[in-house]
Order: structure tokens, then C-alpha cells, then sequence
């Protein structure tokens, strides 16, 4: 049965245009239809926060019609609204993103603020500069935001895509962020550095979980982004793997992964042998989600 396009009744006030938007996502079934409709009504309008629910009550503009019109209907054929905008907040700052990258998950927030806190617990040398990789930076949410928000740190990340890195050094540049960016297989662009801080959000998804993902997810994100191998553990395993590359093994190391996996990536890191602490938190919703091993 084809589906019905969205049209915008005529006359409408900005209100009533967000109403019939999210009525008509909701009856598709499409997850969070009111917050998807407001999203794309912000982005045709150009308002935000307040100057959006301040306008509420004046009339949508005509000329705006076809735009949000066009922009409800890439929605209800499942795109991601972050990519229908080409934005994604993270850490308080926008990211451009595009479907060559993963969208930045508010939970990744605490994998930072996790770096940031332990990272600052590290003895230095007189003169000596802590150096940081970001091992599949994706969108570079996390590079940009750690080298913006620890200043001296030496940021350097990597990605396998090159498509992810363009997107990237776009966000780096317009951020106003020094970071290095090198393209290789995870830990590889970084043989012989010997960084002190390893940070990584790799893909933990376990190949066969894939087709039972929300269709927004599975239909429209990087697979290499998703695909973390049989059990969703193979990413951290070659990591693992790796670390003969590097001169010496970084004094901290940090991992976002998925649910459930929290103690046999604890268990990786301990088999390991360079840290003598190994941390886990969780997110905002009580499921550990972040394992960290510091070597005091």
C-alpha cells in the first residue's frame, strides 16, 4: 500500500503545523514523532529555544510551506532527523553530521567527562604534554570536545572511512579544534606514538543484533560504525591486540560499549596487565556503559 504524503493544511499557525507534522509521523509508527516534527520545524524556521515557543502562535510562513513539507516526508521514509538537518549537539556544541558517520548519543557526554576527570589525575613531568587518540572518531565528537575542553592536550584520532574523517576535519575547523586526524584500522595509524590517553566509542553491536535494530538505526547509520563482529567484542580484542604498536601502553585507557558487555571488556583490560585500576560507569539510565583502565 503506498503511503500517504504529508501536506500541510493552508493557514495554519506554526502551532497547528506542528501538530498535524507529529500526528502524521506518529500514525507511521516513526519513534519520538513530536520531538522529530519539532526538530525540523525549528531547522525550516531557523528559531530555537525560545524564539521557537515564542512563536508558536504566529502563522507558518508560506514560503516556508514546501520546505517543511519536504523535510516531514524524508522523516517518514525513516532518515534520521540529525541528517535531514546535517546537525547533531554534542557536549553543548553542533556537529555536522552526514550518514557517513554515527550520530553522537548523549551517553558518549559521560565517556568524556570520564576522560577528562581521570586524564587530569595523571602525574606529569616538568614541560611534558599529555597526548590523547580518539581510535574511530567518526563525526569527532569526542576528539574535538577533548581537545577544546583540556587545553595543552595533544588530540590525535583516526577512522577507517575516509568519508567519516572528512566530516571530521569539518567539525575540527569549525570548532576551532587542533586535532590530528590519520585514517587506518584502530590502533594502526598510531604505531610507535605511545600515547597517553586512549579513548574509543567502537562499534559493539553483535552482527546478528543488527536486523533487529530500530530501522532508523539499522537502515540509515554506518554499518561499519554498528558491526562490532560475532559478539560485538572484536573491536577491543584487536585493540588489544595492537598494543605491542604502540612504545608503551597508554597510562589510561577508555571504552564506551554496549549493554551487557561491560565485564568481558573489564575482563580484556585486566588480561592485559598494564592498569592497575579498572573502572566502570554507567550511564544515565543505570547500564554500564564505559570501562576504564588507569595505570596509577
Amino acid at each position: 500500500m503506498e503511503r500517504n504524503e504529508f501536506t500541510l493544511t493552508p493557514e495554519r499557525s506554526i502551532r497547528e503545523a506542528f501538530l498535524e507534522a507529529s500526528s502524521f509521523l506518529d500514525g507511521l509508527g516513526i519513534m519520538e514523532p513530536q520531538r522529530n516534527a519539532q526538530l525540523l520545524l525549528e531547522h525550516v524556521l531557523g528559531l530555537t529555544g525560545t524564539a521557537y515557543y515564542v512563536a508558536l502562535g504566529d502563522a507558518f510562513p508560506e514560503e516556508r510551506r514546501s520546505d517543511f513539507e519536504a523535510v516531514i516526508n524524508r522523516k517518514a521514509e525513516g532518515v534520521p532527523a540529525q541528517y535531514i538537518i546535517g546537525e547533531q549537539e554534542f557536549y553543548g556544541r553542533p556537529f555536522e553530521v552526514t550518514p557517513a558517520v554515527l550520530i553522537p548519543r548523549p551517553e558518549t557526554e559521560l565517556l568524556v567527562e570520564a576522560v577528562l576527570k581521570y586524564g587530569n589525575q595523571l602525574t606529569l613531568q616538568p614541560g611534558e604534554k599529555l597526548t590523547a587518540v580518539d581510535i574511530g572518531t567518526g563525526s569527532g565528537a569526542i576528539a574535538v570536545t577533548l581537545a577544546l575542553e583540556a587545553k595543552g592536550l595533544r588530540m590525535l584520532a583516526s577512522d577507517i572511512s575516509p568519508q567519516a574523517l572528512d566530516v571530521a576535519r569539518r567539525n575540527a575547523a569549525r570548532l576551532g579544534a587542533g586535532v590530528e586526524f590519520r585514517q587506518g584500522n584502530l590502533l594502526e595509524p598510531f604505531a610507535g606514538l605511545g600515547p597517553d590517553m586512549i579513548v574509543s566509542n567502537p562499534p559493539y553491536i553483535p552482527a546478528s543484533d543488527i536486523a533487529g535494530l530500530q530501522p532508523e538505526v539499522r537502515d540509515h547509520e554506518p554499518r561499519t560504525a554498528l558491526d562490532g563482529g560475532p559478539d560485538g567484542l572484536y573491536p577491543y580484542r584487536v585493540m588489544m591486540d595492537q598494543l605491542p604498536l604502540l612504545p608503551a601502553p597508554p597510562r589510561l585507557i577508555a571504552f564506551e560499549l554496549g549493554m551487557g558487555q561491560a565485564q568481558d571488556v573489564a575482563d580484556l583490560l585486566r588480561a592485559a596487565g598494564h592498569w592497575d585500576e579498572i573502572i566502570t560507569i554507567p550511564d544515565l539510565a543505570g547500564i554500564d556503559r564505559h570501562v576504564l583502565g588507569i595505570a596509577r
